[in-house]
């Protein structure tokens, strides 16, 4: 996205579904005080089992967002999908009457898509004796769903996809759709990421590798992004949308501007299924291409929003490539873990960090990383202990970095005319 007047992306409007509340305010809110999601998993049977912590989305009514015909029809990452994008056309103000909707993309992407349903019909299918399955089956678990509803649910018909790049999903989702809106694709897109994954299999798969947080004597203290007792995450569910328009568009109708989406990087490290290239050389080299893609300066950068799973190879790979990419300045930015409080949301993580970012443009607040007490050597950042803090924000980055090596950032910045 280099800053073609003609062709700069705004974000005008955002919407959430999260452990921390059900809207953007109460998300961040949430998060400037610090307050964990984390707790002992509900959605599935933590008796006698190892994986018992989970950041769960709570008092999520579906038929408060769509009617009780059209739930049915949606898995829980769908539906969450079509309640954040609600949020985020209200809270933009677009008005879908006078718009030319085959000009309006979406761009809502997924790791884990409906694999709760999938678990469900497999075992109502062999109860049945392999001779019945739900009609909506199909429609309903695979992963363009999200995307695909809410189009449907508003009417759109501009293109319409769904990436999936494990936990860097709706990072990728935000700079593609980005990109479509830079050139001219269309005007406005809603992107993000979504993801209801939280089942005892996905539990068990996760925690097989390593991943999931033991509970403690607190659950909501369990996940320590980047202090040296780090043990994992909790898996979590979530969903981040956002309204982006080309500037000329959201200035014609007089829309309030949040902030600048002016930078995406993506890399590949191709090095591990699951675990970072060490140094992270090409999570660095991602960070760098969206500075650069800014024509901005690794000095410009004001906030970083992690992706700081907790995890001990994650966390001592991203400092490095934070370090890696801004150089000396590294130690002048603030670097908030906000998985400390959400748990670990997958396709939504990415997402739901820029809307962080966005956030502490408007605000001048920087969210914390909580339950952090002991520094470790490898971690050496500002990483924003335990309280939120205020700062001038003009510049921040979101890091997203999934299994298979795949790296997404996109930078955000103060809007000035």
């Amino acid at each position: 996205m280099k800053t073609n007047p003609t062709h700069r992306v705004v974000v005008t409007g955002m919407g959430a579904i999260t452990p921390l509340g059900n809207s953007v305010p109460a998300f961040w809110d949430g998060m400037l005080a610090g307050r964990s999601g984390v707790r002992l998993a509900t959605r599935y049977d933590i008796a006698d089992f190892p994986y018992v912590i989970a950041a769960e989305v709570r008092d999520f009514e579906p038929r408060e967002y769509m009617d009780a015909k059209a739930a049915r029809r949606m898995a829980r990452f769908a539906q969450f999908a079509v309640a954040a994008a609600g949020e985020a056309l209200r809270d933009s103000g677009l008005d879908l009457e006078r718009l030319d909707r085959s000009r309006v993309a979406v761009d809502i992407g997924t790791s884990l898509g409906g694999t709760a349903n999938v678990e469900e019909q497999i075992q109502a299918f062999v109860a049945k004796g392999r001779k019945r399955v739900d009609a909506f089956y199909l429609p309903t678990f695979i992963y363009n769903m999200a995307a695909c509803q809410v189009a449907i649910a508003y009417g759109l018909h501009g293109p319409t996809t769904a990436p999936v790049l494990a936990c860097a999903t709706g990072t990728y989702a935000i700079g593609e759709a980005a990109r479509a809106v830079h050139r001219g694709d269309a005007l406005v897109a809603i992107c993000g990421g979504t993801d209801a994954g939280v089942t005892a299999l996905n539990a068990m798969a996760f925690g097989v590798i390593g991943a999931i947080a033991p509970p403690g004597d607190d659950p909501s203290a369990a996940v320590r992004p980047f202090d040296a007792r780090r043990q994992g995450t909790a898996g979590g569910e979530a969903c981040g949308v956002l309204v982006i328009e080309q500037l000329e568009h959201a200035q014609a109708r007089g829309a309030r501007i949040y902030a600048e989406l002016a930078g995406f990087g993506a890399t590949e490290d191709a090095f591990h299924l699951t675990a970072p290239a060490p140094g992270g050389e090409y999570a660095a080299l991602a960070i760098s291409r969206a500075i650069e893609d800014a024509e901005l300066r690794p000095e410009d950068v004001d906030h970083v929003s992690a992706h700081g799973t907790g995890t001990p190879l994650n966390d001592a790979a991203e400092t490095a490539a934070i370090k890696r990419a801004l150089g000396g300045h590294a130690y002048s930015v603030t670097v908030s873990g906000i998985k400390s409080m959400i748990g670990h949301t997958a396709g939504a993580a990415g997402a739901l960090a820029v809307i962080g970012c966005v956030k502490s443009v408007e605000t001048g607040m920087v969210p914390p990383t909580i339950n952090y007490a002991q520094r470790d050597p490898e971690c050496d950042l500002d990483y924003v202990p335990n309280v939120a803090r205020q700062q001038d924000v003009r510049v921040a980055i979101a890091n997203a970095f999934g299994f298979g090596g795949q790296n997404a950032v996109v930078l955000v910045r103060r809007f000035e005319g």
